[in-house]
């Protein structure tokens, strides 16, 4: 699964996909059929990467893109408007060790939207983005580094220092 990029706008129902970054904030598009932009400013806005979000746990917090595998290999997923019970069981099924008096209703409802939007997306098969290459601990050293020799100056350069020596 493969949510980079897609972010929730405080504010804004639905998800939104990140598609440019200007000096105030995002070009944001829906992820919904009618494709809608928006520009949010940094300032006014707060955007939260579904790829970062976590639920409180008992112990440990849980990643939301592991609720959502969970919620994938479910039976079936209830509707986000059906009754809070209903809603908070099928969530002990998904996030098992979830803290109770934390996480609300709100915030499953929220959870289960945003899953019925991403599951008919490609990018939610998709395989995560690839992380940078582990950096071996240790480095061989085979030849000691040559010092570069000094850069020759431009010939601009040049003409200014000896019309300045010149004057």
């Amino acid at each position: 699964m493969n949510l980079q990029g897609i972010v929730a706008v405080s504010g804004k129902p639905g998800l939104w996909r990140a598609l440019a970054q200007n000096k105030t904030g995002y070009v944001l598009e829906s992820l919904d059929a009618q494709k809608t932009k928006l520009v949010v400013n940094l300032s006014t806005a707060k955007l939260a990467a579904l790829n970062e979000i976590t639920i409180f746990g008992l112990e440990d917090d849980i990643k939301l893109i592991d609720v959502f595998e969970r919620m994938k290999a479910a039976a079936s997923v209830p509707a986000p408007k059906e009754d809070g019970k209903k809603l908070r069981e099928f969530f002990y099924e998904v996030a098992a060790d979830h803290d109770e008096e934390k996480v609300y209703s709100s915030d499953i409802k929220k959870i289960i939207s945003w899953f019925l939007i991403l599951k008919d997306l490609p990018l939610f098969n998709e395989a995560p983005a690839a992380a940078a290459a582990p950096v071996a601990e240790e480095t061989p050293i085979a030849e000691p580094v040559e010092e570069e020799a000094p850069v020759a100056e431009a010939p601009k350069a040049k003409a200014k220092k000896a019309a300045a020596k010149k004057a």
